[in-house]
């Protein structure tokens, strides 16, 4: 049985505890499933075969943090060459998603390369909304992004 003080000192404690949040780190520059980006894909390939290509688990490279798949020695070669030129742009985050403030995860299917840089979307139907006004949305995502990941 609690006394009517313990019961008033738990009531005025409450909304302190309530208040206070719990600090949480900033989320990582790649977007990654268990340190994989792209969900193990290729993004070399989707460049020069214009497709999402499974990577192969034997052919990495380390990149911002996280571990990116090739399908061939060839692809990670010109990744590792100029990573900048094939990593999808707002590490992998779903494009749309940081065009409006904030992160998403993405589908290695809903994907397009426009003006020679990747961009991942979270699904097909994303990635139609994130087309139309394609230039103004990634105006829109270059001003978000990295702010989106704090």
């Amino acid at each position: 049985m609690l006394s009517r003080r313990q019961v008033l000192i738990t009531a005025l404690a409450t909304p302190a505890a309530l208040a206070v949040s719990p600090a949480f780190a900033a989320k990582p520059p790649v977007y990654a499933t268990d340190g994989i980006a792209i969900n193990g894909y290729d993004p070399v390939a989707y460049f020069t075969e214009s497709a999402p290509v499974e990577g192969d688990p034997a052919i990495t490279s380390e990149h911002d943090g996280a571990t990116f798949r090739f399908a061939s020695a060839e692809n990670k070669a010109m990744f590792d060459g100029d990573p900048a030129k094939y990593a999808p742009q707002y590490g992998g985050y779903c494009a749309w998603a940081v065009s409006k403030g904030y992160t998403a995860s993405t589908s290695p299917n809903a994907w397009s390369v426009h003006k020679g840089k990747l961009y991942l979307n979270f699904n097909k139907a994303v990635r139609a909304r994130w087309s139309v006004g394609k230039d103004g949305n990634i105006a829109a995502a270059d001003a978000n992004w990295p702010s989106v990941l704090a």
